[in-house]
């Protein structure tokens, strides 16, 4: 799971992050460079195509590998095939050509991402989970310290062409250890197989339906329908509060990232070296500091407390980039400001991965997380497309003060689901409960929070 991770974590920052600070070196105009964000739209959608890389089984790569692995192949094959093609296009002269291989990039690894998140969950008990996700998330927060430093200082020293062939060979990596492992022998969607056959014999006798067309609506049912139904039935009308909360939860943070190299390389004049050091390589640091603690303090206070302080951090660590934009560029200044940034990152990050994990029910895993992870990221990556014009129109300073008012929502649901915490409680999944026998009565939210803590993770990088 260290190597998977790793592998995930790869292809994100060279089509975000790394990709605009590319496109800030060779002259690409800011207006742009924030519209290239709209590349990472297709990790905000995977939960279109989730059920089908759950459930649909690849013609002879199924047969070879096994379905989770198959799929896990092809999207690596992508990814690198992608890449390859990114460090051979003139960012300057074809933009839009570095837009149709930065989507290739961007829509295999979402792929990837579905399908490593099903074998995640299929591969190990229960009680193992925790510590899959520990060793998977901390190889993934390598590979964008790879994809984010090490890109740079690729480019730096020799090229960006070298960068991009060099991120293209770590593929492989991950295609060597999906050989190398075994696919999941146990699937942990039975209940979603027995929806669809209920639904089947159903449709099929009261609709007199041919079995095709039977069997076609029953996987739907399960595959598509079952894993929102479960979700809306169960918490009713705060279902729809929840999912405002996860959509609006990273807008200041994803909409001020699009920014942020652009913003250490053009405005504050720093070279891509003093970025990497700071904000890769220092930066991951304080990402890890943060995510710890933000476990700890999970861990102690519950995890709706920490969701409401996270989104207050959040905001307000945005304001700190504002004040720094009033002032020559000074490198330990930006030290502060990015460890204070990561820092609260972190700790939001881990609450936020916490509670949406104590939602999700186990029979719909991968779609309803899928749905989770979609909505988080969704509508800061599309406004984030408009942020070079924003910059452009009123300046760096009132572009981060915009960026942190767009944090006020989050903060005020998080204040609301606090006072529901008792309600959300009683309504959490009934699979929320032991599985391995281990017992000692908890909530189902607690031991979800432990799990959470344990691994002390987050899935945001800014920079």
């Amino acid at each position: 799971m260290l190597l998977l991770g790793f592998s995930a974590g790869l292809p994100f920052l060279l089509v975000f992050s790394t990709l605009n600070a590319r496109l800030a070196d060779v002259g690409v105009d800011t207006a742009t460079i924030g519209f290239f964000s709209w590349l990472g739209i297709t990790y905000s959608i995977k939960v279109f195509w989730a059920p089908v890389v759950d459930r649909v089984s690849l013609p002879l790569l199924d047969r070879l590998f096994g379905k989770r692995r198959s799929w896990m192949l092809l999207a690596q094959a992508g990814i690198a095939t992608g890449l390859f093609l990114m460090a051979r296009v003139d960012a300057a002269q074809s933009p839009v050509l570095m837009a149709w291989c930065g989507l290739l990039v961007a829509f295999s690894s979402a792929t990837q991402d579905v399908s490593l998140d099903a074998y995640r969950i299929e591969i190990a008990e229960p009680r193992l989970q925790a510590a899959l996700a520990a060793a998977y998330i901390f190889g993934y927060r390598l590979a964008l310290l790879v994809a984010g430093a090490g890109a740079l200082y690729l480019a730096q020293f020799w090229s960006w062409q070298i960068a991009y062939d060099v991120m293209a060979l770590l593929v492989g990596i991950g295609i060597v250890t999906v050989l190398v492992v075994r696919e999941p022998k146990v699937n942990h969607h039975a209940a979603a197989a027995d929806l669809a056959h209920r639904v089947e014999q159903e449709v099929a006798k009261r609709a007199h339906l041919s079995p095709q067309l039977a069997r076609l609506t029953g996987w739907f049912s399960a595959a598509v329908a079952g894993p929102f139904m479960d979700f809306f039935k169960r918490y009713r009308e705060l279902a729809v509060l929840i999912l405002v909360l996860v959509a609006t939860y990273r807008i200041c943070d994803i909409a001020m990232g699009v920014m942020a190299n652009p913003f250490y390389l053009k405005f504050m004049g720093f070279s891509k070296t003093d970025v990497a050091d700071v904000t890769k390589i220092f930066g991951f640091l304080m990402t890890i500091l943060g995510s710890g603690i933000g476990g700890l303090l999970v861990a102690r206070y519950g995890v709706r407390t920490i969701l409401f302080a996270g989104a207050v951090l959040t905001a307000l660590s945005n304001l700190l980039f504002m004040l720094i934009a009033q002032y020559p560029p000074d490198i330990w200044t930006l030290a502060v400001v990015v460890s204070a940034d990561n820092l609260s990152g972190g700790i939001a990050n881990v609450a936020l991965i916490a509670w949406l994990s104590s939602m999700t029910s186990a029979s719909f895993t991968a779609t309803q997380y899928a749905l989770f992870s979609s909505l988080m990221t969704l509508p800061g990556k599309f406004i984030g497309g408009f942020s070079g014009m924003v910059v452009e129109g009123y300046g760096y300073s009132e572009f981060f003060l915009i960026s942190a008012v767009m944090g006020l929502p989050a903060i005020l649901l998080a204040g609301y689901m606090m006072k529901q915490g008792k309600r959300l409680d009683a309504l959490a999944p009934a699979d929320a409960h032991d599985h391995s026998g281990e017992g000692g009565g908890s909530r189902p939210e607690d031991r979800r929070v432990r799990a959470a803590s344990e691994t002390g993770t987050s899935t945001r990088d800014r920079s």
